[in-house]
């Protein structure tokens, strides 16, 4: 009897310090398994980005001291807003239309000016609206092309970089009777008319990069023939 009680004893005692590894295994199991989670959520916490709200106002599509016109053609945008939102014509009188706003004056102002002037108008509406103001088609200012050495005069639309060879592209170009080298532009300024002159050949050969100016609101090119 003796021998087998022995026996059980030593066993359970081996049983004992199996399961003891055991539980000690699961322990650092389960330590691994939670440290390793941990720094799974620190991770995906610091991958997370930031929420940045957006300015109240913003001018796109012309330089800040661009002064609106008629009949510019502007893009309103109203953060978070479509039913506010959209394309807007300067009418003849200046004026735009916009939604819960009705008739507001535009000619005149800088479009950041009257993007903050529709942002507080909004604001008996709306709670904090941000306003955006994209000017699309400068359509108040123009220059013109005339004379028989060129393929259709009439009226170019300015953008913020149109030159002289750009308005006579728009233009279909010069005709083959066209005198490119006496290609003339006409300037009003406070203190009287001026004139510039561009050679098409010399600058099309490389040899007159400056002549080739920007031109400004209410520039007449001449091409004679």
């Amino acid at each position: 009897m003796i021998g087998p009680m022995t026996f059980s004893s030593r066993a359970n005692g081996e049983m004992e310090k199996k399961m003891s590894k055991h539980a000690e295994y699961a322990e650092r199991g389960g330590l691994r398994r939670s440290v390793g989670a941990g720094l799974l959520l620190f991770l995906v916490g610091c991958t997370t980005p930031s929420w940045t709200p957006a300015p109240e106002t913003r001018v796109v599509g012309a330089a800040p001291e661009y002064v609106i016109g008629v009949p510019d053609l502007l893009e309103l945008t109203v953060w978070q807003q479509p039913d506010l939102s959209g394309p807007v014509l300067v009418r003849r009188d200046g004026k735009i239309s916009v939604p819960l706003l009705g008739d507001t004056q535009a000619e005149g102002l800088t479009p950041e000016q009257l993007a903050e002037r529709i942002r507080l108008g909004l604001s008996e509406f709306v709670a904090n609206p941000h306003v955006d103001i994209a000017v699309t088609e400068m359509r108040s200012q123009v220059a013109s092309v005339i004379g028989g050495g060129v393929l259709r005069s009439g009226i170019v639309p300015l953008q913020r970089n149109t030159r002289v060879i750009d308005a006579l592209a728009s233009m279909g170009g010069l005709t083959p009777f066209a005198k490119k080298s006496k290609i003339r532009i006409l300037r009003d300024t406070p203190g009287g008319q001026v004139e510039y002159r561009f050679d098409y050949s010399a600058f099309i050969k490389g040899r007159a990069p400056d002549s080739n100016i920007l031109l400004e609101p209410g520039d007449t090119i001449i091409v004679p023939e």
